[in-house]
């Protein structure tokens, strides 16, 4: 029988009664809410949610950063669950902006259901309501269209029994899933309605593996059979497509080496046979020189991101072509590629099977061993790098990594520990490396530790964040604290912005605005601010401690192992000591005309680079 309930109310009990299937395997597709209260929402869904319990409500303490967790939580399980994420009108609601960007970026699934205006309007304009000459029919949760996949303004109470169906077509959809954004009007959410039976019952939302046109499959087979260079770059859809264990029997089975992106690092474990490593930018020697040397590159899950073909120099055999695996017919067609339109797992399978007896060449495998051998030599050297404090960032993430056992998460997202982790971190499993590097935005890493934790709360997370990623979102370390999910956070303590005043320096300039010193005039020249992010730490209630040495930083990780709660592992590095880039570049436009002669230089050099950059679309 029907059931008169609020919109707020019916939509908890639509959203608790959703599941995601894939290989016959079944799961809440939605495993909570998170949600901050304000006047716009707590009337509504936050009535909803204290009284049907079957939606686990999550309370946390900043609007972006429970999006971040949302959408951590997703790409730890896949895409194959969620959680939803509600709060009131105006600052609250912009406040996840950047959020549903991150997400829709990275392909990620989020519901976010954000408080409006009021939609009989004769009160307005109400508390935060952001009024325009030219329209009344606008909010500021119109800023969420661009950066949405699907995008409703829900007006009327029956509006939810078309606008909930769709919100779950395009959460589950492999290919366009995203920020769902669903702005709830705060008098609509209060309004009752009969709400039939059938809206309310269980419903699974099955998650096919797509295949592809049996005629472009047969022509990918003719081409990797007469390919003398071929080269896999494994982007995230493979992971997404849970494809690693084919992936690996297909490089196995063929012999074609296999670089990855940094969605899709972790594709194959590092000792693979056939596993070269990071490509692009922050990519190893070995991948690099095969990109540029190719003839053809079979890209699975990739959306070849500028990273990820060096701005278009990457590529560089005139005889090239490329074959995309991707389940985005969007991404299946870059580069003029041959469009293998289809799920990752199912076509490598397929394609094995029509490979039967290929292998490359004895000798292309042995320029693979090499190029293997040496990259293990390089990560080892840079290690085994003691320094005297401040100790150099890639002896941190040999220590960390050493000190993680294999189903342990590492998770990462701004700053110059990306690329370096990107080369340098050896993944022993599928899942083990999570970076969010489509948005690749400050604050991400704690927030999203917290996500992955609750996605897997059996493994330990290790979160790596930079100073300035950590002075912009550390308050979720209160609620891992509430929720009971143990972190163990490395903080590097490198008095600044160390990427950006690499780069700023790369580009002939000095690194304006990229140190935390004191102002001294028009310049920050004065001494380091003495940030205390220990007791920092400490005052949020972490268990927290200081590292000088590698040693040092082994002993404070084993102490870290044994708290009950979050740990902060403070750790000072040189902010000039980088691992180096290899056999790679990078488009970032340089002033053309300039007084300073390091930019006339790095401007004429830039000049000389674009050279190499080609027209693939």
């Amino acid at each position: 029988m029907n059931r008169w309930l609020t919109v707020a109310q019916a939509i908890v009990a639509f959203l608790s009664n959703q599941y995601s299937s894939r290989d016959h395997h079944e799961r809440k597709f939605f495993e909570g809410c998170f949600g901050i209260f304000g006047h716009g929402n707590v009337a509504g869904m936050g009535q909803a949610l204290e009284q049907d319990r079957r939606l686990r409500y999550y309370l946390c303490r900043n609007e972006q950063a429970m999006v971040h967790t949302a959408a951590a939580f997703s790409k730890a399980s896949f895409r194959l669950r969620t959680l939803a994420c509600t709060t009131s009108i105006g600052p609250g609601a912009t406040n996840m902006v950047t959020g549903a960007a991150l997400a829709t970026i990275n392909r990620l699934p989020v519901l976010l259901l954000p408080g409006d205006i009021f939609a009989r309007r004769n009160v307005s304009p109400v508390l935060q309501q952001l009024e325009s000459p030219a329209s009344q029919d606008i909010s500021v949760n119109d800023c969420f269209k661009p950066v949405s996949r699907y995008w409703d303004r829900i007006q009327r109470p029956e509006q939810i029994l078309t606008a909930l169906p769709e919100a779950m077509r395009v959460l589950t959809s492999p290919e366009n899933t995203g920020a769902v954004t669903l702005s709830l009007p705060q008098d609509v959410q209060t309004e009752s309605f009969d709400f039939p039976h059938e809206f309310l019952e269980k419903r699974v939302w099955t998650i096919p593996r797509n295949r592809c046109d049996r005629s472009f499959l047969t022509t990918a087979a003719d081409w990797i059979r007469s390919a003398k260079k071929p080269l896999i770059v494994a982007g995230g859809g493979v992971l997404y497509s849970e494809a690693w264990e084919a992936l690996a029997k297909f490089a196995q089975q063929t012999g074609i080496p296999v670089s990855e992106t940094q969605a899709g690092k972790g594709s194959l474990v590092y000792d693979h046979p056939q596993q070269l490593g990071a490509i692009g930018v922050t990519g190893t020697p070995g991948a690099n020189i095969m990109a540029r040397e190719a003839d053809l590159i079979i890209g699975i899950g990739t959306r070849y991101s500028d990273f990820t073909t060096a701005s278009k120099t990457a590529f560089q055999n005139p005889e090239i072509r490329f074959i995309n695996i991707n389940v985005s017919e969007f991404d299946s067609y870059k580069h003029r590629a041959l469009p293998l339109t289809a799920d990752a797992r199912v076509t490598l399978e397929e394609l094995s099977e029509a490979l039967a007896g290929v292998r490359v060449d004895s000798s292309y495998q042995a320029k693979i061993s090499k190029f293997r051998d040496d990259w293990e030599k390089e990560v080892d050297r840079i290690y085994a790098i003691r320094k005297d404090p401040p100790i150099t960032q890639g002896e941190v993430i040999g220590v960390v990594n050493e000190m993680c056992q294999a189903d342990d998460v590492m998770v990462c997202a701004a700053g110059s520990l990306p690329g370096d982790l990107h080369k340098l971190w050896r993944t022993r499993r599928p899942g083990n490396y999570h970076m969010e590097y489509g948005y690749s935005c400050m604050g991400y890493e704690i927030a999203g530790g917290l996500g992955i934790k609750m996605a897997h709360p059996e493994n330990n997370v290790y979160v790596m964040v930079g100073d300035g990623s950590y002075l912009m979102m550390a308050q979720e370390i209160v609620t891992s604290l509430q929720e009971g999910y143990k972190l163990n956070i490395i903080l590097l303590d490198n008095h600044g912005f160390s990427s950006i005043g690499g780069l700023s320096r790369g580009c002939g300039n000095e690194g304006m605005g990229t140190n935390y010193r004191y102002r001294q005039g028009e310049r920050y020249d004065g001494e380091l601010l003495p940030v205390d992010f220990q007791a920092n730490a400490s005052s949020l209630g972490a268990w927290a401690i200081r590292a000088r040495t590698s040693q040092e930083l082994k002993s404070a990780l084993c102490e870290a192992k044994k708290q009950s709660r979050t740990s902060v592992v403070v750790v000072e590095t040189s902010y000039e000591d980088r691992v180096p880039g290899y056999e790679s570049w990078w488009d970032v436009p340089i002033a053309e005309v300039s007084e300073r002669d390091t930019v006339k230089r790095a401007r004429a050099e830039y000049e000389e680079a674009r050279k190499k950059e080609r027209l693939l679309f």
